[in-house]
C-alpha cells in the first residue's frame, strides 16, 4: 500500500531525491509525525475547515457511515468502510475536505513517475529513497523497488526503524546503497513504553547490517521526556560508534508539525505539543558525536 511519492527532495539521502512512502509500521510512537503511515490499510482523513456547508454528497455515497450532522460537520463511522467505499470517496469530494489515503502499489507506475527525473539524479548523486510508515513492512516491494532503482543505474536508499524480522529486511541488501534508519533509544524499557516495540530488536538488526558491510547514517529523533537528554544521548552515540560503526550521525529536535493529521484521522495526540528548544543539549549531543569520531549533523 502506497501513500505518497515525493519528488525533488533534498533531506532524504545525497542529492535530490524521489520518496516512495509505504504505509504499514510495526511501531507506535507517541510523537510519529506521519500517523496516517501506521496503518497498512486505506484510511480517511476528514478536514472540516475545506467541508462545503450543505454538501451531502459523502454521506449519500456512504450512508453507513457518514452522517451529515449540520452545515460543516460530519459523523465519521471509519470501521464500517468497506475497499468499495474508499473506492467511492476516492473521487467524492470536490473541496478535499474528505480524502483517502492509500493506494494499490502498482510497481510499473511507481518507477515510471520516479524514472522522470533521473537526468536530475545522475546530476546531483541523487535517487530512489522508500519511506513510510516501515517500508520493510512490504519486504517484497521494497525489495523490487530498490532492485528496479539499481538496475536503472540511480542510488537507493531507505528510511527505516528497523522495528521488523530481519527476514524482511535481508532481501533489500543488495539493491540498497544507503540505510538511514532511527535509533531511538537502547533502553528497553523506556522505548517499550514510548513506542510499543523492542529496542532489542532494532539493536540487534543495526549490528547484522553492520556485519553485512551496509553503508549505514543514523538518525536520532530528539523528544522531549524520552531521550532528550544527556545520558540518553550517550548510550545512544556510544552504541552508534561503538558497537555499529558509523561514521554519520544526525539529530533531530522534536517538532509539532504532525499535529493536525491526528484531527484529519480523528485520532488523539499523546506526545508534547512544545517543540524542542534546547540548544545547549543540541551542542552536547553534536560535541560529544565529534568526540566519538563521528560526523554529527543536526537537523531542524
Amino acid at each position: 500500500m502506497l501513500f505518497n511519492l515525493q519528488r525533488y527532495s533534498t533531506h532524504d539521502g545525497p542529492g535530490i531525491r524521489s520518496v516512495v512512502f509505504l504505509k504499514g509500521c510495526s511501531l507506535g510512537c507517541r510523537w510519529c509525525q506521519n500517523p496516517e503511515s501506521r496503518s497498512r490499510q486505506q484510511e480517511l482523513l476528514f478536514d472540516q475547515r475545506l467541508c462545503l456547508a450543505g454538501c451531502t454528497l459523502c454521506s449519500e455515497c456512504c450512508p453507513h457511515a457518514i452522517t451529515r450532522l449540520d452545515e460543516t460537520s460530519l459523523a465519521l463511522q471509519r470501521t464500517q468502510l468497506t475497499v468499495a467505499d474508499y473506492e467511492a470517496l476516492t473521487d467524492c469530494c470536490p473541496t478535499g475536505a474528505l480524502s483517502v489515503c492509500g493506494s494499490l502499489i502498482d510497481i510499473d507506475a511507481v518507477m515510471a513517475e520516479v524514472m522522470r527525473d533521473k537526468p536530475y539524479y545522475l546530476r546531483t548523486g541523487g535517487g530512489l529513497t522508500l519511506s513510510g510508515g516501515e517500508p520493510f513492512m512490504q519486504p517484497e516491494i521494497a525489495a523490487e523497488l530498490l532492485k528496479r532503482g539499481r538496475e536503472a543505474g540511480i542510488h537507493t536508499a531507505v528510511e527505516s526503524c528497523l522495528h521488523t524480522p530481519w527476514a524482511y529486511i535481508a532481501p533489500s541488501l543488495p539493491w540498497l546503497d544507503l540505510m538511514l534508519a532511527d535509533l531511538k533509544h537502547v533502553d528497553e524499557v523506556r522505548f517499550k513504553q514510548w513506542t510499543d516495540g523492542s529496542a532489542k530488536r532494532v539493536m540487534d538488526n543495526f549490528r547484522r547490517l553492520a556485519a553485512a558491510g551496509t553503508q549505514i547514517t543514523i538518525r536520532v529523533p530528539l523528544i522531549p521526556d524520552f531521550n532528550a537528554d544527556r545520558d540518553s544521548i550517550r548510550a545512544i552515540t556510544d552504541f552508534a560508534a561503538d558497537e555499529v560503526g558509523v561514521k554519520e550521525i544526525h539529530f533531530l529536535p522534536y517538532h509539532t508539525l504532525g499535529i493536525n493529521k491526528y484531527h484529519l484521522l480523528g485520532a488523539p495526540y499523546y506526545a508534547s505539543r512544545t517543540p524542542l528548544d534546547d540548544p545547549e543539549l543540541l551542542a552536547y549531543a553534536e560535541n560529544y558525536a565529534n568526540d566519538k569520531g563521528l560526523t554529527a549533523i543536526l537537523r531542524g
